[in-house]
């Protein structure tokens, strides 16, 4: 037993007895996907097809589609809460680094304003009920039951590692990932259509598509027009788009989350449950140098007025959107410049970090980097888009090279502040070193602590995260680099960190709340014409959305661990 506990940072190798259940894990899973993907793709091809007019497929057939969806995922949440309350064996071990509490938090705070755009959805449809179909009203009902019953859901069961009913349960949480998803797909799109039928009203041309288009509630019943004419209805109308990025942000947390739950399902860990120590933030935010989130918190001041400015200023003449742009584009560059510094100078500081990295197992680490990887994409594609029309078309002038510098800027900031919260996430917590006179560490990657049992482990390697406050004999043995040499590096990154979440958060307000200087500047419009503009920048801007959120919960999390 002594030599098995020796052996590192593993998984605890599962019974003979359920040695196939472990061959069907691979069954099970690809059972799941398989499940997810068909319905995917069905939802997909629903959800684009209704967004064309010349398309016979309605918002009330996806809208139908969607609901269904949300109920069936809604039994199977309350199926698997109440299996599990009635079965105590049922989660035999939780990962601790799953579902961190600025996760749960933000996906509180987005299913909040969620739940109020549900509201004003419901109260906009029934503004014109008698010429509406019922299930434009019933949809944001049952998606609001939905979002109260997954977000309870989450926020107990995130890190859950389950081991009852494995198929059931993988199929499960991949089929309501996959409706996260289609609730996702549908508001992007609802979005993306809003912004082209704004964008056509604007140039006289009226030929675009839509899906639940603001002046086109789906097709009526009985052939009468169902206009937005009162100023209730008006009020509704406006107030569920501008809350629309709140419900994206809210589809893609929850889905980041159930893939952990999905990876967890079945799994062994090596202790068994107990409590695992994080330090408060307050006490890590006393010892920053405070020059992080002064200097970030006036780029969010200042980039909330600009915002404002350009929202007001970039609808009205030729001069006034040129200088709108020029406002919104020069502040853009200054934001991306510091951040690529920053993240740079992060960067630079680890290299005279002697913590060591941690190669342990962690699936919500991987999907982490994983997300923040795939999610610059959509930002890079749109950013190289640019270049190419800047520098191939006409004309040479001002907002040219400031769309220029804007493109260049914008794939080095994600490049630098990719690499450095990736390095930051695989970094040991502090004093961490990287060279131990032990050969072995098997203390190091245990989930839960276990203080009884830790005393038979043979030359146990001291490890920082394992703190017992019966013996201090035990903490004295903890490896701790010299104060002297490592604070001021440990207040450097903090301070980096928290000034990367704020300049992410300004970032993030921008775009997800309307500002598309990508229509506004007609220079990669004239060059690649607008339908495949349109189609670039409404595929790839809510990756780039989503990046600066998940970006932001990761950094927050390279605060507290730094």
């Amino acid at each position: 037993m002594s030599e098995e506990l020796a052996q590192g940072p593993k998984e605890s190798p599962p019974a003979p007895s359920a040695g196939p259940r472990e061959v069907w894990k691979k069954g099970g899973r690809l059972l799941s996907v398989l499940l997810a993907v068909n319905v995917l793709l069905l939802a997909s091809t629903l959800i684009s097809g209704g967004a064309f007019n010349k398309v016979a497929v309605y918002d009330t057939d996806v809208f139908a589609l969607l609901t269904a969806m949300m109920l069936l995922a809604t039994l199977w949440i309350l199926f698997y809460l109440l299996r599990t309350v009635r079965c105590p064996c049922a989660v035999p071990y939780r990962d601790a680094h799953a579902g961190p509490i600025w996760l749960r938090g933000g996906l509180v705070l987005f299913g909040i304003c969620t739940l109020i755009m549900d509201v004003f959805k419901t109260g906009y449809y029934s503004s014109f009920f008698e010429c509406q179909s019922a299930i434009k009203i019933l949809h944001p009902i049952i998606q609001a039951v939905f979002v109260i019953i997954q977000t309870y859901f989450l926020w107990v069961s995130a890190k859950d590692c389950v081991h009852i009913h494995l198929d059931l349960t993988w199929c499960g949480l991949m089929f309501t990932l996959t409706t996260n998803l289609a609730i996702w797909m549908a508001a992007v799109v609802d979005e993306s259509v809003h912004q082209s039928h704004s964008y056509s009203s604007s140039h006289s041309n009226a030929s675009h598509a839509r899906l639940a288009s603001d002046q086109h509630a789906g097709n009526p019943v009985g052939g009468d027009s169902c206009l937005c004419s009162t100023a209730v209805c008006q009020i509704f109308q406006q107030g569920y788009y501008y809350l629309y990025p709140f419900n994206i942000e809210y589809s893609l947390f929850a889905s980041t989350m159930l893939y952990v739950m999905w990876k967890n399902v079945g799994r062994f860990l090596a202790s068994t449950p107990g409590h695992s120590h994080t330090p408060s933030p307050v006490s890590l935010f006393r010892e920053t140098y405070f020059a992080g989130p002064v200097l970030g918190l006036l780029l969010f001041v200042v980039g909330l007025a600009v915002f404002i400015i350009y929202e007001v200023q970039v609808s009205g003449d030729g001069s006034r959107t040129r200088q709108a742009l020029v406002i919104y584009y020069s502040f853009n560059i200054v934001c991306l410049g510091l951040t690529t510094l920053v993240s740079l100078s992060g960067s630079i500081i680890y290299r005279f970090d002697r913590r060591a990295m941690d190669h342990h197992k962690n699936p919500t680490r991987t999907l982490d980097v994983a997300l923040l990887m795939g999610a610059a994409l959509g930002q890079y594609a749109i950013s190289y888009y640019s270049i190419v029309a800047v520098v191939a078309g006409t004309p040479q002038d001002l907002l040219a090279g400031l769309n220029l510098t804007h493109a260049l800027l914008m794939i080095a900031q994600h490049t630098f502040q990719n690499m450095f919260i990736i390095e930051s996430l695989h970094r040991g917590p502090p004093g961490a070193e990287p060279h131990s006179t032990h050969p072995k560490e098997p203390c190091q990657d245990l989930t839960f602590t276990n203080l009884d049992a830790l005393h038979t482990l043979p030359a146990c390697a001291p490890t920082p995260g394992l703190v017992s406050s019966s013996s201090s004999d035990q903490q004295e043995a903890v490896a701790i680099i010299p104060a002297s040499r490592s604070q001021w590096r440990r207040r450097c990154l903090k301070d980096i960190s928290l000034f990367l979440l704020l300049c992410n958060v300004i970032l993030w307000i921008m775009p997800a709340f309307g500002a598309r200087p990508h229509f506004s500047n007609t220079v990669e419009v004239d060059f690649y014409g607008y339908s495949l503009w349109a189609a670039i920048v409404n595929i790839c801007l809510p990756f780039g959305i989503f990046y600066r959120m998940h970006a932001v919960s990761s950094l927050l999390e390279v605060y507290v661990l730094s």
